[in-house]
């Protein structure tokens, strides 16, 4: 049963939350307090490498800092509202983010690696046609802090035995309408002070906001992922609206450019695969022609039903065809095993559960009335 949402009045407020904080934000904060610089990477070992979130345990801090650091600062991780283990050992995680909003992210274990799928935004503003998230329409962004608690959360929750070794912005959200917090929280990713990830086991996914792109090109150097979803401008005009503002060409050029900032950056193309859509030969051997010779690789993503979706997936024969003619184009290719699909928490079927927030809004309703 879904636990009752927080109404958005946090239990500590006035307290600076320093979760999502960089290394540069928490020396300015430490500053502030008259205190050293090396506080920033004290605090951030402490919270990233060890997950303590409770100041008196932090030890190489002085008693007088710690006592200071609990009257006037947080580090508060969103609450979890449910979990749901699938049959293939996906877990999917509710978070209550206030004012009755709630994200998920999603936990993918396989034998050599562990994949956190966050969220970045409640809600989505870009409508791509075959997302279960943009039919719930856009809420807010969510801070750095609250991107940062999902993993935080799965980390104290998974432990040793099941370490994350990569993380995507591939939940709830576009992550480049966001781009601030994003970028903030990929740089912790990557620090040494905190979790010291490789920078090609960070991946930012967008649908193509090109202005984005371009500047994370020269101030992020992590992997990157395109939603394309489609090899010709009229139909990704249908699919993934964002298109109508920057084309296939004005995307790809955007992605070029991000790919020449470093030899060994690679742009990986999403493809969602919709029965009698997008799935003839005729679109592979087109999307073929737009890829080769580039630094690109392709991700056909059997497409994951949710109520109300408009479509069906391709068949299995279609997929395996769609494959073969875009890797004999020239084009490396893959296809994305599905994944928590039995609780709902495979590729764009993660909603935040709207159709049970609005069920829990007019059930407060009705114990308000009654009271």
């Amino acid at each position: 049963m879904l636990a009752k949402l927080n109404d958005g009045a946090a239990p500590t407020a006035g307290r600076v939350n320093l979760l999502g904080l960089s290394e540069p934000g928490l020396v300015e904060f430490f500053e502030g307090l008259a205190e050293r610089p090396f506080r920033a990477r004290q605090i951030m070992r402490w919270v990233h490498q060890h997950g303590e979130l409770d100041f008196a345990a932090m030890t190489d801090l002085s008693s007088g800092l710690r006592k200071r650091l609990q009257q006037i600062a947080t580090l508060d991780v969103p609450p979890v509202l449910d979990q749901h283990e699938s049959a293939d050992g996906t877990l999917k995680w509710l978070f209550d983010v206030g004012q009755n909003q709630v994200v998920e992210s999603v936990f993918i274990p396989e034998p050599r690696r562990g994949t956190l799928c966050i969220s970045s935004q409640a809600g989505c503003a870009l409508d791509c046609a075959f997302c279960a998230t943009g039919q719930q329409g856009f809420n807010r962004n969510l801070t750095a802090a609250e991107i940062l608690g999902q993993l935080i959360h799965a980390n104290r929750q998974l432990g040793a035995e099941s370490p994350i070794t990569n993380v995507v912005f591939m939940g709830m959200g576009e992550p480049l309408a966001n781009y601030r917090e994003v970028v903030a929280v990929a740089g912790l990713l990557t620090s040494d002070y905190a979790y010291g990830l490789s920078r090609r086991r960070v991946t930012i996914s967008t649908a193509g906001l090109v202005p984005q792109i371009r500047r994370l090109a020269t101030e992020c150097n992590v992997a990157l992922a395109v939603s394309l979803h489609a090899p010709t401008d009229d139909l990704r005009n249908l699919l993934v609206p964002i298109n109508r503002i920057h084309p296939i060409a004005e995307l790809l050029d955007a992605c070029w450019i991000y790919a020449d900032g470093q030899a060994s950056r690679q742009i990986t193309f999403e493809y969602v695969m919709l029965a009698g859509v997008n799935d003839a030969p005729e679109h592979a051997r087109m999307l073929a022609r737009l890829l080769r010779n580039r630094p690109a690789k392709i991700n056909l993503i059997p497409f994951n039903a949710f109520p109300a979706a408009k479509f069906v997936c391709s068949s299995p024969a279609a997929i395996e065809n769609f494959l073969q003619v875009v890797r004999d184009g020239g084009v490396l290719a893959t296809v994305r095993r599905p994944r928590g699909d039995d609780i709902a928490a495979a590729c764009g079927q993660l909603a935040g559960r709207v159709r049970d927030r609005r069920k829990v809004r007019l059930a407060e309703k009705l114990i308000g009335a009654t009271n």
